[in-house]
């Protein structure tokens, strides 16, 4: 496992603490949460970017509930 040491000025490790009172868990779960949801944010975007440019060229179409649920 790897050890990331990280330095705060005052107003980020007042932040730091107020988020660790809301979430109730300690700094190194608050990253890696903050981590994971910044990983996801950039998964989503990509799925978002790949059906837009399907929209564009014409390679979306609807689907009918009953044919999702068959």
């Amino acid at each position: 496992m790897a050890v990331t040491s990280v330095r705060f000025n005052a107003k980020e490790e007042k932040i730091l603490k107020i988020l660790k009172k809301y979430y109730n868990c300690d700094t190194s779960t608050l990253l890696k949460k903050s981590l994971w949801d910044l990983f996801e944010d950039i998964k989503d975007k990509e799925i978002i970017d790949d059906f837009e440019k399907r929209e564009k060229s014409s390679k979306t179409k609807f689907v009918q509930i009953n044919d999702l649920l068959s």
